[in-house]
């Protein structure tokens, strides 16, 4: 009898570490973040300046771009997570390429803030509205 006395408190303490881990899984290990961070997936409130700032390290030769389009943000799926995209068109030079062609390019927020640009856009950018993006037209060559 006096080892089941034993047990009781053991299994509530077992109980305990395993509710502190089940919660430490939440948010993984180390505090990275998953799809379930509400913080991940925040709104990209200035992509239109982060856009322009990835931009600049993305093309070689700024100048010449024509009509240049942008969408607003939406939540799609991107490499088996969802994440906010914008979708970029424009008639310009990219890099390693020395003659101008229409371009399409998703470029992908993460914590509200630009991440990477996705080249192989249609799928993200399939039916989406644009508007006139007038910045990316007017971008100084540096």
């Amino acid at each position: 009898m006096h080892g089941d006395s034993m047990r009781w408190p053991l299994l509530g303490v077992l109980i305990g570490l395993m509710s502190v881990l089940g919660a430490c899984g939440h948010q993984g290990l180390f505090g990275s973040s998953t799809d379930e961070d509400p913080g991940i997936n925040a709104y990209p409130t200035n992509y239109k300046t982060d856009i322009l700032g990835g931009m600049r390290a993305y093309l070689n030769d700024p100048t010449g771009i024509r009509a240049a389009g942008i969408s607003e943000p939406m939540l799609k799926s991107v490499a088996n997570s969802t994440r906010y995209v914008v979708c970029v068109q424009f008639n310009g030079k990219l890099p390693g390429n020395s003659s101008a062609s229409d371009r399409q390019l998703a470029a992908v927020f993460l914590a509200g803030h630009f991440d990477h640009f996705v080249e192989k856009a249609q799928e993200p950018c399939a039916g989406v509205t644009y508007t006139p993006f007038p910045e990316l037209e007017k971008m100084p060559r540096y």
